[in-house]
């Protein structure tokens, strides 16, 4: 085993240009928001776009928190010397949870959201809007429900969120095998609850959008999408701190390492988004059809784009060996798969909101980009409190010895 010479007490400070354009961004993005309010005609677009980009932030922090359980339950080595990174992500989701909380409470009251199920009169058999399909889901599509779900499961998440990220401060501070082995009894429970919460979580904040159309599949590509989401973001934190000279003890292994995750589950998100399409397509019946029919008759350009963003793209750049261990390739490829995703999730939302009035301007990008600058102030405004390395990790001497 070889021996290093890193500075573990150094710590990140969030400062100069990334903090900057970052609250530039958000201002932007304020703006945006404020532009889609302006115009009542605009609103129920804004919301689906605030929805959109709302789901997308805590997927990705809820996602960071999964990273750090499966790694503990795991009892991977390769990764403790980037642990903080995910910890920092998932620090944030208390934040995004409420903001996401907000979203959908102010989009159901203002039924700019969610009306396939929550509009006037679709549970009254007395009405001429009556609905007996929806009428039937109602015991459980039904507002209070629904947002205390939102709540619960929300605030589960964001409970083991910090108590992993406190733990592992503890650890820091107290060393020995204590805190690990409290982060490894937290992490199983944790997953066992998101393993069977999460379906049902995507369930409501997206597939209830259309709430005559489900799949028993759709929690899982929602997983994948959001998994495979998190990693890239992941990636594309650690060769950045690494080009700005932090985390040195990040070497070309641990780029490998991300690498494989993501090339792997680009490869199942797009097995089980076929497999949900071949199963529909094959059956062909009219009340599952509806759904693709949709996307394919007024998106059909979103629709092929995102196979070529998430599958093509990062299975050919990323089949090579090298190619996972070269910095810029790896940081190219993991803002495709970002921007692959926030596709699919706007083909996932937009038909169930605005249906065939959807567009692509002011509103989209500029909501975008203002939760690309709250993500990335918030996250690492978080990862400058602490050391940038778990430095009494039981594994850290072989993360730092890492070599694939």
């Amino acid at each position: 085993m070889g021996t290093h010479n890193y500075n573990f007490t150094g710590q990140f400070e969030f400062a100069g240009k990334a903090k900057t354009l970052s609250i530039i961004a958000i201002v932007i993005g304020i703006a945006s928001i404020a532009y889609g309010f302006s115009d009542h005609a605009m609103h129920e677009r804004t919301f689906a776009n605030l929805l959109l980009m709302g789901y997308y932030f805590a997927c990705v922090c809820m996602s960071g928190t999964f990273f750090i359980a499966v790694q503990y339950v795991a009892q991977a080595g390769w990764s403790a010397s980037i642990l903080r990174v995910p910890e920092a992500m998932a620090k944030v989701l208390p934040i995004a949870a409420a903001i996401l909380l907000v979203i959908i409470g102010l989009g159901l009251y203002t039924h700019n959201l969610y009306h396939h199920w929550n509009a006037p009169g679709l549970t009254d058999p007395s009405s001429p809007d009556y609905d007996k399909l929806i009428a039937g889901k109602s015991a459980f599509l039904n507002v209070p429900f629904f947002m205390a779900r939102q709540v619960i499961f929300l605030g589960v998440y964001s409970f083991f969120s910090l108590l992993l990220a406190k733990l592992s401060t503890n650890q820091d501070l107290e060393g020995g095998l204590d805190s690990y082995k409290k982060s490894f009894k937290y992490s199983c429970i944790f997953l066992v609850i998101y393993g069977f919460t999460q379906p049902i979580f995507a369930f409501d904040t997206v597939m209830s959008l259309e709430a005559h159309w489900f799949s028993t599949m759709f929690g899982w590509y929602n997983f994948a999408a959001m998994w495979v989401s998190s990693l890239a973001i992941i990636a594309i934190i650690v060769i950045c701190l690494r080009k700005a000279g932090f985390m040195p003890w990040v070497n070309n292994s641990h780029l490998h390492n991300l690498g494989q995750f993501i090339f792997g589950f680009s490869i199942f998100w797009t097995y089980v988004w076929f497999a949900q399409f071949l199963l529909i397509y094959y059956a062909n019946i009219p009340e599952e059809t509806v759904y693709f029919y949709k996307r394919f008759e007024f998106y059909k350009f979103w629709f092929w784009l995102s196979l070529v963003l998430n599958f093509l793209a990062p299975v050919l750049l990323l089949m090579d060996r090298d190619n996972k261990r070269q910095e810029n390739v790896l940081l190219g490829v993991s803002i495709i798969v970002l921007l692959g995703h926030w596709v699919d999730y706007y083909q996932m939302i937009m038909p169930g909101t605005v249906a065939e009035h959807s567009g692509f301007g002011i509103i989209e990008v500029g909501t975008a980009i203002g939760f690309v600058g709250l993500f990335t102030f918030t996250v690492l405004t978080s990862l400058s409190k602490k050391s940038l390395i778990a430095k009494n990790h039981p594994f850290l001497q072989e993360s730092l010895n890492h070599h694939l």
